[in-house]
């Protein structure tokens, strides 16, 4: 069965994972871009392990702002940001839920810390 984004159902076609499912039906129901989103945030949570000192996290375009509430967490942080850019891409390159939407390039480019 695959879903027919059309008239939101599901037609029987061939075995379709529940996986590539999920991907297509978020394609398909335009809610890729805040699931992106969140997937960023949470690529950060992970590699930076700051979640603890991260006020707010804001994606947009390829330009990820954090907000951070200690300066010397902060100022550690902005030591680390080409290493962090790159893990965080790696991280979500790995992502099954990240839909790049065709682009080979990174995710994420600059990592902006107030």
């Amino acid at each position: 069965m695959a879903f027919d984004g059309r008239h939101n159902k599901l037609r029987r076609k061939e075995a379709v994972g529940m996986q590539d499912l999920m991907i297509q039906y978020l394609r398909d129901m335009k809610l890729t871009s805040g699931m992106n989103r969140q997937r960023v945030a949470e690529a950060w949570n992970t590699v930076s392990g700051a979640s603890r000192y991260t006020l707010s996290v804001s994606f947009e375009r390829g330009v990820m702002t954090c907000v951070i509430s200690s300066s010397l967490v902060r100022n550690q942080l902005y030591f680390q940001r080409d290493v962090l850019v790159q893990k965080m891409n790696e991280f979500l390159k790995s992502d099954n839920l990240y839909d790049s939407g065709g682009k080979d390039g990174p995710a994420v480019r600059t990592l902006i810390l107030k």
